[in-house]
């Protein structure tokens, strides 16, 4: 007689602690707050290196192309850890926490000690996207692991439903291969393994947690905490998820060894993150001090950016927004008389400045008597509140928001012109006299739009017969491309045009570690050197007269003689150019380079 042939029994799966069919909502819980944690980190580091670095658009396009390339690298590498996912994913989770909650903290300080971000952005975006980019193999791994799992019970199932197969044929008249079917498949005969149903559900789970994860930043972690604490709690929440659901639902999956290790992984992430949200504010005090030196007076972050202001007691203070010189106190009123009273040869009873939240150019303004009225449209309550309250700013700028005839919008100049703000104050066509354009470097960001040809067509639309429009352009030396193109983007909108310069002084100071490198105020370039540029316009086909009024108030600075230098030097700068420049407009911005 031939024995049949024995089946060796399955090899044993680890039980889970719910049902395995239950695996899938923790496991898609852990997709959505991970997903949403991994969109924290990429946002923060593109508001960040744009406030650092500047031009927001190329931050924005150096962190999700290296992001999404290192995600598909991250991928790939997770294939060599699917074979222990429970531990793999567990370490990845904890890393990615560690990495991205304190990638904010890392890439200020590379700021603030080091004076480069650039090189700290790119290997935290690396270093993030390839974290990312293995979890949803892992998590993969984990449902066909609860998948396994409930085959193997179905399995367990069937054998026991084997033994009655005989008599359970002969008293109820069941068919054998009935009773086989039946075992095979299990007590959960209507469900059916659906891997590609399985893919979708976690990327549903993905794309939703990003969704929830980039609507919180800006309107629940950067307005509440600020960037360096969002990212620090951020961090914590993804190690807790990630710990939780592998300490809990997997932890039959993990030996001894790697229980212990992933205990030890996950209390140190959170001991670090812990630590470093309880010291955030002596390390941002200690890395302003390596920006601005020993002399910060004030220091707000507003809803919109960081505003300090510094200076020694007694003499003129500076002004810097989110690391930037905007106001040169020992000489900001050569920026500002060059700016303005260009502009007032001519009618000026009403006038309109865009940008200026410092009061520095509505103080020039309102100089002249025949001023009647002064709107400014400003997009930072902040500035203008600090320009108010601040007794060495308030001082600079002559107290200027206590005129009556001052009136203040805070609003997008952008929406404002166009008449479609929702704060219901808007221009009128006609309205101005004179428009004055105090607004920092054209660039690719945010404010390339307020020198597009698009907004300058605004501009004209509220201005009055005879009216001038000044712009502030950047420097014309150590930037004439930037500066030409202005002028282009003006001459396109219907305005003739006027280029001069001015002598930029010497008394500006970059933030920075090296804080003798030279900046420009209110707005000036960074770094450079020379001049200020601006660009003197009027509506119709007749060059503007570039003089001063006859009603002109006593300047320091500023003469009809120096006026006629600086627009002789401006002229010159147009020499660097190999041809003239296209206009810049909304759709295509053309201040780069």
């Amino acid at each position: 007689m031939i024995d049949p042939p024995v089946t060796m029994p399955p090899k044993r799966v680890a039980r889970l602690p719910v049902r395995p069919s239950a695996v899938r909502y923790p496991v898609l819980a852990v997709v959505f707050v991970c997903a949403a944690c991994g969109l924290v980190y990429e946002l923060e580091l593109v508001a960040l290196a744009s406030y650092l670095i500047g031009d927001s658009v190329t931050q924005a396009s150096v962190v999700l192309s290296v992001m999404v390339f290192a995600m598909g690298v991250g991928s790939l590498l997770a294939k060599r850890l699917r074979c222990r996912a429970a531990v793999g994913f567990g370490l990845v989770e904890g890393g990615l926490a560690l990495i991205g909650g304190c990638s904010a903290l890392v890439l200020y300080a590379a700021f603030a000690w080091l004076g480069e971000a650039r090189y700290v952005l790119v290997a935290f975006s690396l270093a993030i996207g390839v974290l990312i980019g293995a979890e949803i193999p892992l998590l993969m791994s984990l449902i066909q692991r609860a998948e396994s799992a409930r085959a193997y019970g179905a399995r367990e199932f069937g054998a026991r439903q084997s033994g009655v197969r005989e008599t359970g044929v002969r008293e109820t008249g069941v068919r054998d291969v009935d009773v086989r079917e039946f075992g095979a498949r299990g007590p959960e005969a209507d469900e059916k393994d659906d891997p590609a149903g399985t893919v979708a559900d976690l990327f549903a789970a993905d794309y939703v947690g990003a969704l929830v994860g980039g609507l919180a930043f800006p309107f629940l972690l950067l307005p509440w905490l600020g960037q360096l604490t969002g990212a620090l709690v951020t961090g914590a929440v993804n190690a807790v998820a990630g710990g939780a659901l592998v300490l809990w639902l997997f932890r039959h999956d993990l030996t001894a060894r790697s229980r212990a290790l992933l205990i030890g992984v996950n209390l140190t992430v959170l001991a670090v993150l812990g630590t470093a949200t309880v010291l955030v504010d002596d390390f941002e005090g200690a890395a302003r001090r390596a920006v601005y030196g020993d002399s910060v007076r004030v220091a707000v972050h507003t809803d919109l950016q960081e505003v300090v202001v510094t200076g020694e007691r007694g003499g003129p203070p500076d002004l810097f927004v989110d690391g930037r010189l905007r106001v040169g106190g020992q000489d900001e009123r050569r920026y500002h008389e060059s700016l303005v009273h260009p502009a007032m040869n001519g009618p000026h009873g009403r006038v309109l400045i865009i940008g200026g939240g410092d009061g520095l150019a509505l103080r020039e303004v309102l100089r002249y008597a025949g001023v009647r009225s002064v709107t400014v449209v400003e997009l930072d309550p902040g500035v203008v509140r600090l320009a108010r309250t601040n007794p060495e700013l308030a001082t600079l700028n002559g107290h200027a928001y206590r005129d009556p005839r001052v009136r203040v919008a805070f609003a997008d100049a952008f929406r404002w012109l166009r008449g479609v703000d929702a704060g219901g104050s808007t221009a009128a066509d006609g309205a101005y006299d004179v428009v004055i354009s105090d607004l920092p470097d054209p660039g690719i960001s945010a404010s390339a739009k307020l020198y597009s040809e698009e907004f300058y067509g605004l501009a004209a639309r509220v201005l009055a017969d005879r009216g001038r429009l000044v712009v502030h352009a950047g420097s014309a030396s150590a930037r004439p491309r930037t500066y030409w193109t202005v002028d282009a983007t003006l001459r396109a909108a219907g305005f003739a045009t006027r280029p001069y310069s001015a002598s930029g002084g010497g008394a500006a100071r970059a933030a920075g570690p090296d804080r003798a490198e030279r900046a420009q105020p209110s707005g000036g370039t960074d770094g450079a050197p020379g001049d200020w540029g601006y660009v003197l316009a009027v509506r119709g086909p007749y060059t503007p007269a570039l003089g001063l009024a006859p009603d002109a108030p006593p300047l320091r600075s500023l003469t009809a003689e120096g006026l006629t230098a600086g627009a002789r030097a401006a002229e010159r700068t147009r020499d660097a150019l190999e041809a003239e420049p296209p206009p810049s407009t909304l759709v295509h911005p053309r201040y780069g380079g």
